[in-house]
């Protein structure tokens, strides 16, 4: 289990009203419902965790094979699979109280009406900040169908924020034509952050014996072969929003870390890196405040802003 960091210097980021103590943030589908990573690592040293996605009721999730790794990270067609806001209010949300550090819960839906729902639940049981993902691959009904389209996406947030009062990141992915106008779109509506980018819509086959049909999964593309794309996506919203971007795609290092800052994301989350390496989120808390120390830093904007410098 890790270690408790109190000798940290500030690292802080802001986003909405929530003020999170640093910008390592572990991502959806990759860190469990609460405490499920405690042994390898103290939770209370991330700046935030993102639940597994939550819907109404629920969900099986997809029939196996369900994750297959590919050269440079792995596909997964989970399917959302979760125990249902009932549950996760009534058995999971105790343990991240208990666990005093801050979360996002993520929501997923099949109608404006679901995501309302579980919005407004989690609304009544006092959940600070939601995460709403209209981007997953691996569904086929939901998610990457809102995220798509500018005026379903404009309705469903306006929808959730009539409900939802608190903080709220839309968690967006790149299987869109005009990225800019689906970032700016969920800033009109209402969104506090954007979260940047899901999974990568892919397929992966396998041949039969003597090339007679073949086997395939179909899902999330996700790891360190989808950074350029990730870090191209932030790279092109920054010019047309202005509430911050919470960045993913591919983060295995420290230097993966700095060049998402450096193309415009506030705060980074960790997905398919948990996965080999447990404590990678922590780590990389104690590499920032290690570096920004030795490099005399006074705070994260500090850093963030001697990386944009751009050069052709």
């Amino acid at each position: 289990m890790g270690v408790e960091n109190t000798n940290i210097t500030d690292l802080s980021v802001q986003i909405g009203s929530l003020k999170l103590k640093n910008p390592v943030i572990t991502a959806s589908g990759t860190f469990g419902y609460a405490n499920e990573y405690e042994e390898f690592l103290s939770l209370k040293n991330l700046g935030a965790i993102v639940t597994k996605a939550i819907t109404l009721n629920p969900r099986k999730g997809n029939p196996q094979p369900r994750i297959k790794e590919v050269s440079g990270g792995l596909i997964n067609s989970i399917g959302l699979e979760n125990v249902g806001i009932y549950e996760f209010i009534d058995k999971k949300l105790p343990l991240l109280i208990q666990n005093n550090i801050d979360f996002f819960v993520n929501i997923a839906g099949e109608s404006i009406e679901e995501y309302k729902k579980v919005a407004a639940i989690c609304r009544q049981n006092n959940i600070r900040a939601l995460e709403l993902n209209l981007s997953c691959p691996s569904v086929n009904k939901g998610c990457l169908e809102f995220g798509k389209d500018e005026k379903t996406l404009y309705d469903l947030i306006s929808a959730v924020r009539d409900v939802f009062p608190g903080i709220l990141a839309v968690k967006l992915g790149s299987n869109v034509s005009f990225p800019e106008k689906i970032a700016v779109t969920a800033q009109k509506a209402g969104a506090d952050a954007i979260s940047a980018i899901n999974t990568v819509k892919a397929m992966n086959i396998s041949l039969k014996k003597n090339y007679k049909g073949f086997n395939f999964i179909k899902g999330g593309l996700s790891g360190p072969c989808i950074k350029p794309v990730a870090l191209n996506f932030i790279f092109e919203i920054k010019k047309h929003v202005t509430i911050p971007i919470i960045g993913m795609g591919g983060i295995m290092t420290f230097t993966d870390m700095l060049e998402f800052f450096a193309v415009g994301a506030d705060a980074i989350q960790i997905g398919t890196g948990t996965f080999t390496d447990p404590d990678l989120g922590e780590r990389l808390v104690f590499e920032l405040n290690s570096f920004m120390q030795a490099n005399k830093y006074k705070n994260l904007e500090e850093l963030i802003n001697s990386l944009r410098t751009e050069d052709e």
